[in-house]
């Protein structure tokens, strides 16, 4: 019976999240100049994030949901992803896109996100799969590539906002958008990359929380990624030039997290998650 409750769970925090989703990216796209207050660059990504949001995101969402519900393991690893993505783009929207309409709507979304995320972690981390799990998946290939994802962007980030500081600067990615400060260089460095580069020392240290939370971080990726691979796309067509040698890393490293995902699913799935 409380594994009934749990899973119900799931779909009682993803229909109203995903009802706040699609609200707020058909606003964002059937609005005539609803985000005229922002330049044309955050213009262009608001409107492709909005795309992303409800074409890509939103039935993932519902489709994981269902069959987590249904108590499939592998969708349960792919739902928390796509949940820390939200709680990631509504970050961002509250943060960083100018006072509208849908204020409150980007609010209730990401603490809905927040939360959903805060009770798969407090449900998940209670269990104790066992540590032969760690040889039947590339638990140090995974670490390798989050340790190499945190460090380079790390670098990438650093290498933009250092010297603006030195120079007295504001870094161009900041002009560009018309922003007070970059939220993504606010999330990865603060919270984000520490979390990848912490889920790294515990896969090499063979801990579960690792075991558990690296599948996660995989799913994330692969939305992230896909994402931002769409936005270079849109952005280009709406006449903000861009490199599409960003798509093009992009897609690959979708490709990669979810090739590493699918090994953890399969055989993590067997297993009684909730």
């Amino acid at each position: 019976m409380g594994d009934v409750k749990n899973r119900t769970i799931i779909l009682w925090l993803s229909l109203p999240l995903a009802i706040l989703v699609t609200i707020a990216s058909i606003s964002g796209l059937t609005t005539a100049g609803f985000y005229s207050a922002e330049t044309p660059n955050w213009q262009a990504q608001s409107v492709g994030q909005d795309i992303v949001d409800l074409f890509l995101i939103i039935p993932a969402l519902l489709i994981s949901s269902y069959y987590a519900y249904r108590r499939h393991n592998g969708a349960l690893l792919i739902w928390a992803g796509i949940i820390a993505f939200l709680v990631y783009t509504f970050t961002i929207y509250c943060f960083a896109v100018h006072f509208n309409k849908l204020f409150i709507i980007y609010c209730l979304s990401l603490g809905l996100s927040f939360y959903a995320m805060a009770w798969f972690l407090l449900t998940i981390l209670k269990n104790d799969l066992p540590g032969i799990f760690f040889k039947e998946v590339p638990y140090r290939l995974t670490a390798v590539y989050f340790i190499v994802i945190g460090v380079v962007f790390y670098i990438l980030w650093l290498t933009e906002i250092i010297p603006a500081i030195l120079n007295q600067e504001v870094p161009p990615s900041i002009k560009e958008a018309g922003l007070f400060t970059n939220t993504v260089h606010v999330i990865d460095l603060s919270v984000f990359l520490p979390g990848v580069l912490i889920t790294a020392i515990f896969l090499l240290r063979k801990k579960i929380t690792g075991l558990i939370m690296a599948p996660v971080l995989l799913s994330f990726f692969v939305w992230m990624n896909l994402s931002i691979g769409g936005l270079v796309i849109y952005m280009n067509r709406a006449g903000v030039e861009q490199e599409y040698t960003v798509a093009v890393i992009m897609g690959v490293l979708a490709l990669l997290s979810a090739g590493l995902l699918v090994v953890y699913i399969k055989r993590i799935a067997k297993n009684t998650l909730l």
